[in-house]
C-alpha cells in the first residue's frame, strides 16, 4: 500500500497493538497525538502513556497537548484514526477535517459505548463481541459506521480480547481504506435507541464476593485484570488482608479456584502456598 499521510489519537495498550498491526500494513502515521504524562503509583511518579513510550521506540513524531479546542492539525492530512484515546474531540477539532476521522472501538456499536466495552462483555458472559470501525462526530462512540466483525469472547482474558480486537480493527482499517478514501464506502447510521453505554472502571467493582456464582466470579477476575485487579479480603490471624487476585480457573464442577495472588504489601504467590503459611 502507499505511504498515506495520517494522524494517530490513542493513549493505552490498545492503541500501541493497533499501531504495531498498522507499521506491519506499512501504514506509519505522520504524527501520534497522545495524552499528558500523568503521575502513578505509591510516588505519583510522572509516567508517560503507553503511545508516547512507542512513539519513541519507533522514531515516531508525536505531542501531547493538554487540550484540543485549540489544535491545530498539519496541513495536507489524508484522514485522521482514533484507537483508545480517552477523550472526546471536539468540533473544532473534527470541522479541519470533515467526515475523515476514523475510530476503531471494539465492540459491536451501538452495544458497549464508551471506556471499557470489553470488560462489559467478559462480565456479562457475551458469546461474542467485535471491531467497529466508525466515523467519529461530537459524541461518544455516536457516529456512523463503516464496517465491523465479530469475534467469539469464550473464556478470554482482558489483555487477550483486547489485543485480538486491537489488531482485527487495524487490519479492517487497511482493508476498507482504499475504498473509503476513494468514497466506494457508504457509512450507516447506527440505532441510537439500541445503544448501551459502559462506565469507567471503579476499584470497588472489582471485589469478589464468594456467594455469587463461580461463573460471575471467574468473569469479573478475566474482565478486571491485570488492572484494576479483582480482589478478596481474607483473615490471616486477627488481620483482614486484601488479596489480588492474578489467576484463576474454573474446575471440572465449574467451582472457582483460585490460583495465583497479591496479597497487600507482598510479592505474587500461589494461593495454597500463602493458606498454609
Amino acid at each position: 500500500m502507499r505511504l498515506i499521510d495520517f494522524v494517530f489519537f490513542g493513549t493505552d495498550q490498545f492503541a500501541v497493538k493497533v499501531l504495531e498491526e498498522l507499521k506491519a500494513k506499512n501504514l506509519r502515521p505522520s504524527l501520534v497525538i497522545t495524552t499528558p504524562d500523568t503521575p502513578q503509583g505509591r510516588h505519583l511518579t510522572l509516567t508517560p502513556p503507553p503511545v508516547k513510550r512507542w512513539c519513541k521506540k519507533n522514531g515516531i513524531k508525536y505531542d501531547q497537548p493538554e487540550k484540543l479546542n485549540a489544535y491545530q492539525l498539519p496541513d495536507n492530512l489524508i484522514f485522521v484514526l482514533v484507537a483508545a484515546y480517552g477523550k472526546i474531540l471536539p468540533a473544532s477539532l473534527l470541522n479541519q477535517l470533515p467526515n475523515k476521522f476514523l475510530n476503531i472501538h471494539p465492540s459491536l456499536l451501538p452495544r458497549y459505548r464508551g471506556p471499557a466495552p470489553l470488560q462489559a462483555a467478559i462480565i456479562n458472559q457475551d458469546k461474542e463481541t467485535g471491531v467497529t470501525i466508525m466515523v467519529v462526530d461530537e459524541a461518544m462512540d455516536h457516529g456512523p459506521i463503516v464496517t465491523a466483525k465479530k469475534i467469539a469472547v469464550g473464556q478470554k482474558w482482558f489483555e487477550e480480547l483486547r489485543d485480538e480486537t486491537a489488531i482485527i480493527g487495524a487490519r479492517l482499517v487497511a482493508q476498507i481504506l482504499p475504498d473509503w478514501l476513494a468514497g466506494k464506502l457508504k457509512p450507516v447510521d447506527q440505532d441510537h435507541a439500541a445503544a448501551t453505554y459502559t462506565k469507567k472502571i471503579q476499584k470497588t467493582d472489582c471485589e469478589i464476593n464468594f456467594t455469587d456464582e463461580p461463573a460471575v466470579n471467574f468473569a469479573k477476575i478475566r474482565a478486571y485484570t491485570p488492572t484494576p485487579g479483582a480482589y478478596f479480603f481474607t483473615k490471616k490471624g486477627n488481620q483482614s488482608i486484601r488479596a489480588i487476585i492474578k489467576r484463576a480457573h474454573l474446575d471440572e464442577q465449574g467451582e472457582l479456584v483460585i490460583d495465583r495472588i497479591v496479597p497487600a504489601g507482598k510479592k505474587e504467590t500461589d494461593y495454597k502456598t500463602f493458606l498454609k503459611s
